[in-house]
């Protein structure tokens, strides 16, 4: 049955390789927006539209669904092309955003320079204040025309009737499970859109599933509303259910202290948990930065338990074993990239779509499948739309500080 089921994948995942088709207006008349909708346009009054940006702290995936983004906004003509920059630390978005700041082109909108708002995961700024600081902006100064809140803390700050700045969450692990939005199909809130994929994790322990047919499968979260949402609890339990799989688990503090004791609280229960399980699904929290990565996983592949990243494919260049690739985080870019021109031209982000489905692609590490003693089946590397052949190490941002 295993094999079946990577079969199917494996042709899932050629599927997805193949050129879109346009729908017809009578397949589905209210999936894809029309050119009029999204032709660029400026304010009323002749000026640009003004952009800020809140995340919770430095995390990988926030600069990368950035730069996707700014790049479906380029295609849809509504800013300049742009080469961005190499960058050493692959998590700083606030570098990306003075970039945009100072070099993006554009006649329609603008990155405001001092509207990043980034709290470094109450390592050095308190949460409430920098909450705070965004909040007084934006009832006070009402100088923003829309704010991407990045990740689940930003998602969770903003999601409120205290501002009515329409306000688009991106990046957030479970935006229904950490009561950011009510539903899928509504966000409860007149100004809010928050993307989601209600099955992403059930499809990535399923797929972890196939591939390494474990029987006791470890996971560690915090206790919390939060933390429950970022491990996708609900969803690997019902996986696990529905499999016969055994769910070890360990709790810890992993959002609620900063982000050196989170990881040092992360490495702690994957020692407890290393003999305990066959396979640990590697989920979202403070502590897993890339340049801890190493410490992090060091009790695993020490025991030799294979990993998945709930993440994505930056997390398996750095080490992790699985993950499913985010194609360069195209896809999800240009979701976003649509729904900002449709706020931007008059819609209500409650009225948007909030649903979206990556396509399935895995990622896989060679060397880390060597370091755990994994021998990739040829039909999974054959599915495979990312496969790195070394780990690569991310440098510390604090080692000069």
């Amino acid at each position: 049955m295993p094999c079946l089921r990577l079969l199917c994948f494996a042709l899932l995942c050629c599927l997805a390789l193949l050129p879109a088709t346009p729908l017809c207006a009578q397949d589905e008349p209210a999936a894809v927006p029309s050119l009029l909708a999204m032709a660029p346009a400026k304010k009323a009054d002749g000026s640009r539209f003004r952009l800020g940006y809140f995340e919770g702290g430095p995390y990988a995936h926030y600069p990368a669904t950035l730069k996707a983004t700014v790049q479906g906004l380029v295609e849809l003509g509504w800013c300049q092309p742009l080469e961005f920059p190499p960058v050493q630390d692959l998590e700083d978005a606030r570098s990306i955003w003075a970039f945009l700041a100072a070099n993006a082109r554009s006649e329609y909108i603008e990155f405001v320079a001092d509207a990043f708002y980034g709290g470094d995961w109450n390592e050095s700024i308190p949460r409430e204040t920098v909450k705070q600081d965004v909040l007084g902006r934006l009832t006070q100064k009402h100088d923003l025309d829309l704010i991407f809140a990045m990740g689940t803390w930003a998602g969770q700050d903003l999601a409120n009737a205290a501002h009515t700045t329409p306000t688009l969450v991106m990046s957030a692990s479970d935006p229904v499970g950490a009561k950011i939005i009510p539903s899928a199909d509504d966000s409860g809130l007149d100004h809010l859109n928050a993307r989601v994929d209600p099955t992403r994790y059930q499809r990535q322990v399923r797929l972890f599933h196939d591939i390494i047919g474990f029987k006791k499968l470890g996971l560690v979260y915090e206790d919390t509303v939060a933390g429950r949402s970022y491990a996708a609890l609900d969803d690997v339990t019902l996986v696990a259910q529905e499999r016969g799989i055994v769910l070890v688990t360990c709790t810890a503090e992993l959002e609620s202290v900063n982000s050196g004791q989170a990881a040092r609280n992360l490495k702690a229960c994957h020692e407890e948990l290393a003999p305990k399980v066959d396979a640990v699904y590697l989920t979202e929290n403070a502590g897993m930065q890339l340049h801890r990565l190493p410490v992090i996983l060091e009790p695993l592949n020490k025991a030799r338990i294979p990993t998945f990243s709930q993440s994505g494919s930056e997390e398996v260049r750095h080490g992790v074993l699985l993950s499913i690739a985010q194609a360069g985080f195209r896809y999800v870019g240009e979701f976003h990239a649509r729904t900002i021109v449709q706020v931007l031209r008059g819609a209500s982000p409650r009225s948007l779509p909030q649903r979206f489905e990556e396509p399935p692609k895995i990622a896989i590490n060679l060397k880390a499948a060597e370091v755990v003693g994994f021998d990739p089946p040829v039909d999974i590397l054959m599915a495979a739309d990312e496969i790195y052949e070394a780990i690569a190490v991310a440098p510390d941002p604090n080692a000069a500080n």
